[in-house]
């Protein structure tokens, strides 16, 4: 392909116009449109955006190369389905669709025409979780905390899809094992659904991840800390920051043989390219329609996560 790839945009809620945003500002890529079945938002944000509104979900498929999928949870499937039939390459958000049959149906489809499906799942392209995968080797205990307070425009998914979906993922592809067993618990608080939810996976070569959410808490707080046999590492999803914690064993002595003081542990500050993650994530979507590089993850690891994602929620629904 030597044009720009032709982008469309499916969904113009809270995140859709993240997604717009983002989209038209890409340097390989066309914004050719947008839809909305609110038709009155979908001309406000064509005009806003300088860009067409379609009438159709067929319509806008019919002239693009690809599409942004930001629509709620229920439609995923049926969306990118329709897209993939079309030979159009997806980008869906999470999660990648409400059953684990309708995530393979989708990953099978986009495999067998040879068309790239890329799940949204932004923190993978956050600037410390990039530079993470090049540190971690052999985790023992993972620490997950993300909290926030209730946002009451997500309705149709409890905190597990909605927030700690995120994590899980993170988690699987940190540790690079089966998950033998685990525990969870959650609680509604002030919607239909969990909206507090915590859970410890025990995987087979013995790694141990604690993951906690919540989208009733009266701070914003994402952080994920790791131990290794040789470093503690503490991550900032929100500052993009790391620091890796080592032991030291350094004394300095007076003339007496006497210990003055201990050094009791060395901290490094990691290099952290920072950027907006989502660019990120459109820009390595255009780059593997365009096979200027591979996908971040397959789309196996998309169906691991929900499946972990939903074997959570089983536990939870079963106190």
């Amino acid at each position: 392909m030597t044009n720009k790839v032709k982008i469309g945009v499916i969904g113009t809620g809270h995140m859709g116009q993240y997604h717009v945003n983002v989209a038209k500002t890409l340097s390989d890529a066309e914004l050719i449109g947008i839809y909305d079945s609110d038709s009155e938002r979908a001309s406000q944000m064509a005009e806003k955006h300088k860009t067409s509104a379609f009438s159709t979900v067929d319509d806008l498929i019919k002239h693009t190369d690809s599409v942004i999928i930001a629509v709620p949870t229920f439609l995923h499937h049926e969306i990118g389905k329709k897209a993939l039939l079309a030979g159009k390459h997806v980008l869906v958000e999470k999660p990648i669709a409400e059953t684990l049959e309708q995530a393979k149906e989708l990953v099978d489809l986009a495999t067998k025409n040879n068309l790239v499906l890329q799940v949204g799942h932004v923190e993978r392209f956050n600037g410390a979780v990039l530079e993470l995968g090049k540190i971690v080797t052999e985790p023992l205990l993972i620490e997950s905390r993300r909290l926030a307070p209730f946002n009451p425009r997500i309705k149709d998914v409890g905190v597990v899809l909605d927030m700690m979906i995120h994590d899980i993922d993170i988690v699987l592809n940190l540790v690079k094992s089966p998950v033998k067993y685990l525990s969870a618990v959650g609680t509604k608080v002030v919607s239909g659904h969990e909206d507090i939810a915590s859970v410890v996976l025990h995987f087979e070569n013995g790694a141990i991840a604690n993951i906690s959410a919540s989208r009733n808490t009266q701070s914003k707080i994402r952080t994920l800390n790791i131990t290794q046999k040789d470093v503690y590492i503490t991550l900032d999803f929100s500052d993009q920051e790391i620091e890796l914690h080592r032991q030291a064993t350094s004394d300095i002595l007076l003339r007496t043989g006497e210990i003055k003081y201990r050094q009791e542990s060395i901290v490094e500050k990691i290099f952290v390219h920072k950027d907006n993650p989502l660019k990120q994530e459109h820009e390595h979507f255009v780059k593997c329609i365009l096979k200027e590089t591979e996908p971040l993850v397959d789309g196996r690891s998309d169906i691991q996560t929900l499946e972990i994602a939903y074997r959570i929620l089983n536990e939870i629904h079963k106190n």
